[in-house]
């Protein structure tokens, strides 16, 4: 976890975009007026699966951008925010934050030159695990999140208060956020009040969130996927009976303990085929089946193509 110990200021056009594009994505950065400088400012705070920034870049500009691999919202201080993606024409301005998705192309169409934004950035893993430990998603699902935000209800402004006084460190780094047991604890707490916010019904009573035991084995199942689980040693991590805990998981998670298991395995197993990483067999190895028969037919009905499929079909683009 590091803080930004000096903002970004620059003029230059091409220092700007390289200075952006180093904090949040690879984009592609257009002007919209005829200045012949930018006069971009930039602040950032990172957590550790949560990068927190004010940024502004003093001139009318477009940005075309895939979000690769992480989550992205942008909330203008001041100024207006016009895009376009998955969604219609989309404009927002104080009081609302556009949402945009991993790895789904969109574009600002017009970032004012007045507009200020403070940006959040949620790495792709770190946002859905936490959605699925708190049960707003399905396990291990790109989230299905709205367009925009409304910072204007209770839930919006809670976090967006949080966000700005977090953001604010930036100014001046304090040893607070660069303790390592603080940094994860602010993290989950900048995700868990973003997708209550984005989420209303999981604020509903009749909501069921899930107990403590089911977030507690989840957590251990997602950092050591790889390890022969069995489900007495599930158990003793949520503190319970393997029967309580299989009914907790039925009722809760709306799957079974192992299957939950198997589901984290081939999405860390189809991840490696999709970075071309080894062979069917090591992907199979690495994240604890057994057997690659078992896995392959695991693995066709979760992705409608076998491993070796998956996997061919990436070489052969190289």
């Amino acid at each position: 976890m590091s803080t930004s110990e000096q903002p970004v200021g620059t003029r230059d056009w091409d220092t700007a975009h390289r200075a952006v594009a180093d904090v949040y994505f690879p984009h592609e950065l257009r002007a919209l007026d005829e200045r012949d400088e930018v006069d971009l400012t930039l602040r950032t705070v990172e957590l550790g699966g949560v990068t927190i920034g004010r940024l502004t870049w003093g001139a009318a500009v477009s940005i075309e951008c895939d979000y690769p691999g992480a989550y992205e919202v942008n909330v203008p201080i001041s100024g207006r925010l016009h895009s376009r993606g998955h969604h219609d024409e989309l404009v927002s301005a104080p009081g609302q934050g556009t949402i945009f998705t991993a790895d789904q192309p969109s574009l600002i169409t017009r970032w004012t030159a007045d507009c200020q934004v403070l940006g959040v950035k949620f790495d792709a893993e770190h946002l859905e695990r936490e959605a699925d430990r708190i049960r707003v998603a399905p396990i291990r699902r790109r989230l299905s999140l709205p367009p925009q935000i409304d910072v204007s209800t209770d839930a919006g402004a809670s976090w967006l208060s949080l966000v700005t006084a977090l953001s604010a460190q930036a100014r001046e780094p304090v040893d607070l956020l660069a303790n390592p047991l603080v940094g994860p604890q602010l993290a989950s707490a900048v995700t868990t009040a973003f997708l209550l916010a984005v989420t209303p019904d999981s604020a509903d009573p009749d909501h069921q969130m899930r107990p403590g035991m089911v977030k507690r084995v989840l957590d251990a199942l997602h950092d050591d996927p790889g390890r022969p689980w069995t489900l007495a040693e599930m158990a003793a991590i949520g503190g319970t009976s393997v029967r309580r805990l299989q009914e907790a998981f039925a009722q809760f998670v709306e799957s079974s303990p192992t299957r939950a298991l198997t589901d984290i395995r081939l999405d860390r197993a189809h991840a490696d085929l999709e970075r071309a990483e080894g062979t069917v067999a090591d992907a199979a190895a690495r994240w604890g089946f057994s057997s690659p028969s078992r896995f392959a037919a695991a693995y066709r009905r979760r992705y409608g193509a076998s491993p070796a499929q998956t996997l061919r079909g990436l070489r052969g683009t190289r």
